[in-house]
């Protein structure tokens, strides 16, 4: 049976439909994959996941996928945004209460974070030149600096950052693995001449200077 022309005309725009709105889909999903920032009309800089009006003062854009997307789970907007705009570095050490109860903290109120371990003496070194101090733990919201965890202050402080009051972090979202505070760095096996270099000082296992 051949087609009638309706059944012609009724194909088309539905074709048509479904290109338009694949196209709105594509177009929405890029626009979700960038932090777009931008001055409003009284002069405040604004962060979101959406395109500026037109007539706003566009001061840049950034990727979500490296910055706000830690674990490659995606995240709620709002969550993204302050991941992206105030990153969350977390220090602790071994056999430190106060560590575990900040970091319980921040998981249960749903906080992406970093995690630097100091366990070495080029640990501690490294928290004393980020932190200014040997105190632990010791948290970092993009630059501000808080050493020793009251609660209080520490969730003030990263709902003024922008995070949500309660969790909205996917359930398959997955923290990564903490990592040392200084990374222990590959030493060259050979001189210029041949000859084996000097073999790095084994790191100390137990550092001192850490405060609780």
């Amino acid at each position: 049976m051949f087609a009638t022309p309706f059944t012609n005309r009724f194909s088309l725009s539905a074709l048509a439909c479904l290109l338009v709105t694949g196209a709105l889909f594509a177009t929405t999903q890029t626009a979700q994959a960038q932090m777009f920032k931008w001055v409003d009309a009284n002069g405040k800089i604004v962060y979101s996941d959406t395109p500026p009006p037109a007539n706003a003062k566009k001061l840049g854009t950034k990727a979500l996928d490296s910055s706000a997307n830690i674990s490659n789970v995606k995240l709620p907007n709002e969550l993204a945004a302050a991941v992206a705009k105030n990153p969350v570095t977390f220090y602790s050490a071994p056999n430190c209460g106060a560590c575990n109860e900040a970091r319980s903290m921040l998981k249960q109120n749903g906080i992406p974070f970093i995690e630097k371990t100091v366990k070495s003496s080029e640990d501690v070194d490294k928290l004393k030149q980020v932190s200014g101090d040997t105190q632990l733990p010791f948290m970092l919201i993009n630059k501000t600096k808080f050493s020793g965890f009251e609660a209080v202050e520490w969730r003030t402080a990263l709902s003024s950052a922008g995070y949500p009051e309660t969790s909205v972090l996917p359930k398959d979202y997955r923290y990564p693995e903490a990592e040392p505070a200084a990374p222990a760095t590959a030493a060259p096996a050979k001189q210029a001449d041949g000859s084996p270099k000097e073999v790095p000082r084994p790191k100390s296992t137990s550092p001192t200077g850490i405060r609780f």
